[in-house]
Order: structure tokens, then C-alpha cells, then sequence
């Protein structure tokens, strides 16, 4: 009997890391052969080549999917989607898998579900149903589910927000975030190791800040990510742990000035490309608030039981835990937050905090239905319509 041939797309640090689990679950199954098809940021220096901890983790790459232009403008990141389309063709082509498994909202996600769709390879989608509203990922990621066969959603309400977009509920499911799998599973690291791993001392209170561009936002990233900087000015005292920005819209924007901070306060302040699943999750776990508008703040840290300082519209419509406070893009604002997230008295609150995104248990689930679920008749779909009044 034939393997189930099931090709899993990543193009960033971020996903690999929620994906992981997922891939251990798939390669360890015998009756599955695990197609790794990698692109966008994973194949470029600029954002640290990061398909090499792909390969060191033990997972061959079937295909690389070039993409990335050495640009950040609309037009840029437009012709990077057209290209990763050429590129997913070919490689679908050549590998022709069972099943497309895809995690997100990213226009290389996008540009993997078109050719799929054409190609007549059904779509795994998972993170399908959730929202944010300041970022053009809301409009892939409701177009995805629209391509996909099967969605793996991160929390009930966003199963059901699925169903509501008139897919059927049978092939619905709630498993739960997979990248909470990683507190489960991964062996952290200690804040001395975190240290020495980067050469820079975080043995006393850090910040650990992420800011990507918000892309629906008409500003651009420059007056926000200052008003940043300028509350970070605001704690002398504390250390600041930088991640660098994807490769969005105005990224390298937001790159630069951080580079600048880190460069006027070497003593202060370190900026990373990538850390890593378990460096990132180390640093998630021993900072005292993680500040920004990413993802992590909202699904990760949490179960980390770190505050989070949510800034701006980026993640605006995510369900989110009592541990996460948001704010406006103002120094005021932003600075304000942060010492509310370090107080005592919110410090209590973290510590009682639940994640609305599961128990840390989505992987086998997760790989149990791509092993079992009947491919006959997979890939026709019909709008599944709520009863009246729903």
C-alpha cells in the first residue's frame, strides 16, 4: 500500500515554529511521506536563511520555492505573490501530494492555496476563522478557507465563525493552536543559557518587543514604531530584547529604526533576525512583558504566563486572555500599558490567566484526520448555508 503523500507549506520563523510539532507527528507516521516545501523569508540571508533549522531539525525540503524581491513596497510584495504562484506550481507539480497543509494568512500561503486549487490538490488549512482587522492577512486568511478542504480552527468561536462562511461542519475541527503544543513538548531553556546563547546579559527585568507593520494602516510603520521607541525610553532600567519584523509592507522600515535604537544603546538593547523556536519561547517566558503586534503576544504568551502590551490594530478581533493589555500607538498610551503589565497587582492577574486556544494538545489530532480522512469526493464542496435566523 502507497504512502499518503502530504506536503506542508512553510515560509516563515513563525509558522515552522507552530507547524513543528505537526511535522514530528507526520514524519513519525509510517504510512505518510512528508513533503517539506519551504519559501519566502526561510530562503533569504537578509531574514537569516532559517530553511537551514528545517534541515538541522531532521525535515529533508522537497521543493524551495523562490520568491522574495528585494522589496518591500506594494508593488513588491505583489510580484513576490505572482512569483510564489510560477514557483508552487511547479513544485506541486513535480510532487503532486495527497494533501496541501497550510498554517495562516501570509500572501505566500495565499500563493500555495492558489496553485493547489487549480492543481486539484486538497487544502488543510489551519488558523482559519480568526481575525484581524488591521492587516490584509484578514482578507487571505477568509480567502483560504474559502480554497481549503479541511480546517483545523485554533478555538470554538472561530470554528464556528468557518461554518458561517458556509463551510461544512463535518469538516470543521477544534483542536486547538498547534504552537501550544511547543509548552508541552520543548525543553526551554534558562535565562542564563538564554543569555550566553545571545552574548548579551538578560539576568535582570527584559522586554522582549516584536512590531510588524500594520498593513491596512495608512500612517505607515514610521510614526508608530518611534512612538515605540520613545515608550521603551521610558524604562532605562530595563533591557530590551528586539525581533525583527516579517517581510510585510514598509518591514524594512521598521528594521532600520530598530537597528538605529540598538545601535545608540549597545549596552541596552539587542535586535535578533531569528532566535529560534526555543530561544524565542525561552525569552517569551522569562521577559517580564512581551510588547508589540504579533501574534505570540495574543496565542503564546499567556500559556507563558507573561503580560502582553498589545499596540495598535494589528490583532484587533483575536480572542484574547486577561493577561493582554491593549494600546493605542502613542508614547503616552504604549508606556502606560507597560508599567500597568509589570505591577503587582496585574502580575496577579497573569498568573490566573487562561488561554482561550487550547490545552497545548493539537498535533496528533491534527495529524490523525490528514492520516484517515477519506480523499474520495474531498475536493467537492458545496455551500453549507445556517439555519434560518442563525
Amino acid at each position: 500500500m502507497s504512502k499518503r503523500k502530504i506536503a506542508v507549506v512553510s515560509g516563515t520563523r513563525a509558522d515552522y515554529g507552530l507547524l513543528y510539532w505537526l511535522l514530528r507527528e507526520l514524519q513519525d507516521d509510517p504510512g505518510i511521506d512528508l513533503q517539506m516545501l519551504v519559501t519566502g523569508m526561510h530562503l533569504s540571508p537578509e531574514f537569516g536563511s532559517t530553511y537551514r533549522v528545517i534541515e538541522e531539525d531532521g525535515f529533508p525540503i522537497a521543493a524551495r520555492v523562490e520568491m522574495l524581491l528585494s522589496s518591500d513596497t506594494p508593488v513588491g510584495i505583489t510580484k513576490s505573490l505572482g512569483l510564489a504562484t510560477l514557483g508552487f506550481a511547479d513544485a506541486l507539480a513535480r510532487l503532486q501530494p495527497d494533501i496541501l497543509v497550510v498554517l495562516g494568512d501570509r500572501y505566500e500561503i495565499l500563493a500555495a492555496a492558489q496553485a493547489a486549487m487549480v492543481a486539484r490538490i486538497p487544502i488543510a488549512h489551519i488558523h482559519g476563522g480568526e481575525s484581524t482587522e488591521g492587516a490584509i492577512d484578514e482578507a487571505i486568511r477568509h480567502a483560504v478557507t474559502k480554497m481549503a478542504h479541511m480546517h483545523f480552527a485554533a478555538a470554538e468561536p472561530y470554528r464556528q465563525r468557518i461554518i458561517q462562511l458556509g463551510e461544512h461542519p463535518g469538516r470543521v475541527y477544534n483542536f486547538g493552536a498547534p504552537g501550544l503544543d511547543n509548552f508541552n513538548r520543548l525543553s526551554l531553556i534558562s535565562r542564563q543559557e538564554l543569555s550566553e546563547s545571545l552574548g548579551f546579559d538578560l539576568s535582570g527585568p527584559f522586554f522582549l518587543v516584536t512590531y510588524h507593520p500594520a498593513t491596512l494602516d495608512h500612517r505607515g510603520p514610521r510614526a508608530a514604531t518611534q512612538s515605540l521607541l520613545d515608550a521603551l525610553d521610558r524604562f532605562p532600567a530595563v533591557k530590551i530584547l528586539f525581533t525583527k519584523s516579517n517581510s510585510d509592507t514598509d518591514g524594512r522600515i521598521i528594521g532600520r529604526m530598530i537597528d538605529a535604537y540598538v545601535a545608540a544603546h549597545p549596552e541596552r538593547a539587542i535586535a535578533s533576525t531569528s532566535l529560534g523556536q526555543t530561544r524565542y519561547l525561552s525569552a517569551l517566558t522569562h521577559a517580564s512583558v512581551v510588547i508589540g503586534n504579533s501574534s505570540s503576544g495574543i496565542i503564546e504568551a499567556p500559556v507563558a504566563r507573561t503580560p502582553t502590551v498589545n499596540i495598535g490594530s494589528r490583532q484587533r478581533g483575536r480572542l484574547r486572555a486577561e493577561s493582554i493589555l491593549d494600546c493605542d500607538e502613542s508614547p503616552e498610551a504604549i508606556s502606560q500599558a507597560i508599567a500597568l503589565a509589570i505591577s503587582p497587582g496585574f502580575q496577579a492577574i497573569v498568573s490566573r490567566a487562561q488561554s482561550p486556544y487550547g490545552d497545548g494538545k493539537a498535533s496528533p489530532g491534527i495529524k490523525a484526520v490528514l492520516a484517515t480522512i477519506n480523499l474520495q469526493d474531498l475536493l467537492l464542496k458545496y455551500f453549507h448555508d445556517l439555519p434560518n435566523g442563525s
